[in-house]
């Protein structure tokens, strides 16, 4: 099996964020986001090229420097790439990004649009997906086709919603090529698809289907693509050996749910700073704690959290005084208008559930804008429960960073529209994230909940959470890219 030529021949990953960014002193920090946590670990767990665009003037520069080709750097976080950054056009990636990928696709696929209010697809909009998202895919799928120009057989690996033309551009040039596309947020049923133009439409379908392999989290995300396939593109599909036939292809349409790794994130709980930082946390704790961690993002379902508490206090007063809400948020996509109205939303909620609730010594609701990996580990060790509450999520993270490293059997409760509820559903306690009474009530329960039965749901999260880690996860990958072609 080692000879397959999935392993020969190095793997070419392609994604808008790279495992870096470089500073005007040429610097070098870790890049952003989870896609780049999770791709860290499949760079590393084998010999790779990483193509990703240029965040800034810096990256460009360096780019520049190395004339446009890959180079090796050695990222803060640990670990050496060969990374190949690819500089667009500032207006076009602006389009690409600001306009179409965000917010089009990503609010098509969180369902976040208020359809009687928006979107209104414009002549702006439609450029944007010409000039700007197709404009980017090409330019990092010209450096793709160059990357794997002397290679034989050669395997690209595909990420996420902002390279969704890419693999057919690729796929034209060099119709030998073995490409897998892994989607990292949800992908949503048929109707939700047609806010988009029927020709805008196909084509990002015609860019997926160019893959031979394509991969979400979770069975539900799987079988809705299916059914998208079918309802969109009229296309023969079997649904129980998630099989797309496409232009005389088999695409096959997977699940791998993204793992954690658990051996790093205790780690990361065992350093100095989270030691510090739980000292103080300890010494203005009160009774009960409740945490959620999270991005600043529409997607999140912060405000209904937020809502849900102000309810519990009401119909719970003995509680008052004795359980802190501790929000750590992140500031996201500041610069897109529904962002900044919703972070200012949230503030304005938090500042009137204190007003109604808090005493001259107590406030209920610590609300932190800042992203501190150490402040949130340390929160994770002693909350008495983990509010994740998303309205719909790719994964979600945090809901298997938190109980993995709790240290007080602490409940989770856990949207039903998260990726992670597929794996750990049957540990925490299941909500509808549109149901804030519902949401009340297992505050309430989780809170009061008898000290065995804690136990057993923190006994059986930390089980899932530590069943798998990112190795295995790319090793299901790849066994299906060997299977595949074999197949082929």
């Amino acid at each position: 099996m080692s000879t397959a030529p999935a392993q020969r021949s190095p793997l070419v990953l392609v994604s808008n964020r790279g495992p870096v960014t470089f500073g005007p002193e040429g610097e070098i920090h870790r890049g952003s986001g989870g896609l780049v946590t999770a791709l860290t670990g499949l760079a590393s767990h084998r010999e790779s090229v990483w193509i990703a665009s240029a965040m800034n003037e810096h990256d460009a520069a360096v780019s520049h420097a190395h004339d446009g080709q890959a180079f090796p750097v050695l990222s803060p976080a640990g670990g050496e790439y060969l990374v190949r950054l690819v500089s667009s056009n500032s207006e076009a990636y602006d389009r690409f990004y600001n306009v179409f990928a965000n917010p089009m696709l990503w609010f098509i696929q969180h369902y976040l649009w208020d359809l009687s209010n928006a979107p209104d697809i414009r002549r702006d909009e439609i450029e944007a997906f010409e000039f700007g998202y197709n404009a980017v895919n090409e330019d990092l799928a010209k450096a793709v086709i160059e990357e794997i120009k002397d290679v034989d057989e050669p395997v690209v690996m595909v990420h996420d919603y902002h390279l969704y033309t890419l693999p057919d551009l690729v796929r034209r040039a060099r119709e030998d090529v073995f490409l897998h596309h892994f989607v990292h947020i949800p992908w949503t049923q048929s109707d939700s698809w047609r806010v988009l133009p029927s020709r805008i439409r196909e084509e990002i379908f015609g860019g997926l289907l160019a893959n031979d392999i394509v991969g979400f989290h979770t069975r539900s995300y799987r079988r809705n693509f299916l059914q998208c396939c079918r309802d969109l593109m009229d296309l023969d599909v079997d649904f129980e050996r998630g099989v797309v036939r496409y232009r005389g292809r088999e695409v096959w349409v997977r699940a791998y749910p993204l793992p954690i790794d658990h051996r790093a994130t205790r780690a990361v709980a065992a350093g100095s700073r989270v030691a510090e930082l739980e000292r103080e946390l300890l010494r203005r704790r009160r009774d009960f704690l409740i945490l959620r961690v999270d991005r600043a993002d529409l997607s999140k379902n912060v405000l209904r959290g937020f809502s849900a508490f102000d309810l519990f206090l009401d119909q719970h007063p003995e509680f008052r005084e004795r359980v802190t809400f501790v929000s750590q948020l992140m500031p996201s996509r500041t610069d897109v208008p529904e962002y900044q109205e919703y972070l200012e939303r949230i503030e304005a909620l938090v500042a009137v559930v204190n007003h109604r609730h808090g005493t001259p010594d107590w406030m209920p609701i610590q609300l932190k804008l800042r992203d501190d990996l150490e402040e949130a580990m340390a929160a994770y060790k002693h909350y008495d429960v983990l509010l994740v509450n998303a309205m719909f999520d790719g994964m979600n993270l945090v809901a298997k960073e938190g109980p993995l490293v709790n240290e007080r059997d602490g409940v989770s409760i856990l949207s039903e529209n998260t990726g992670a509820h597929e794996e750990l559903g049957r540990f925490a306690l299941s909500v509808n994230p549109f149901d804030i009474q519902e949401l009340a009530d297992s505050i309430h329960a989780a809170l009061d909940m008898p000290a065995s039965e804690r136990a057993r749901r923190a006994r059986g999260l930390v089980e899932i959470v530590t069943s798998r880690d990112p190795g295995d996860w790319i090793d299901e990958q790849l066994a299906d890219i060997r299977a595949k072609r074999a197949v082929v």
